[in-house]
């Protein structure tokens, strides 16, 4: 018999630095799960992504008991490590603050291909595309 799944958590945390303290503590404890479980497994299998972003899944149980699925950084966090920016155009679409490559969204869509919701890597490229532009980055040929 499969087990009983009482809500989903979404969160994103930097990777190795999940602990007690808001927004992991709270959405945790609201649903009963062991918070310093969660952080230690979590902060174990995002030794390698540390200080990145790291968007997290939870799946709580009935009986308290969770899994949890890590998935890639968000795309927004790669474009701006590309173009070595700290954040985007505060007007996209008007203001162009940088511009990336077309190498360089192919490098990023093959790092967020399981993610994306694209059949071949040329799709996975348009969708990152279309992430920069809306970030008000240019994308040249």
């Amino acid at each position: 018999m499969a087990k009983e799944i009482s809500g989903f958590i979404k969160l994103q945390i930097k990777g190795g630095q999940a602990n007690p303290a808001p927004p992991v503590g709270p959405a945790l404890g609201q649903r009963g799960v062991n918070i310093m479980e969660f952080c230690k497994a979590f902060n174990d299998k995002t030794k390698s992504m540390a200080g990145k972003p790291v968007p997290v899944e939870i799946t709580v149980y009935k009986d308290k008991k969770f899994d949890f699925k890590i998935k890639s950084p968000p795309a927004s966090f790669y474009i701006k490590e590309a173009v070595k920016l700290k954040g985007g155009s505060k007007e996209p679409g008007r203001n162009i603050v940088a511009s990336i490559s077309k190498q360089q969204l192919a490098n990023i869509a093959k790092e967020k291909m399981n993610d994306l919701n694209a059949h071949d890597i040329e799709e996975a490229i348009k969708i990152i595309a279309g992430s920069a532009r809306s970030m008000g980055i240019e994308v040249k040929e």
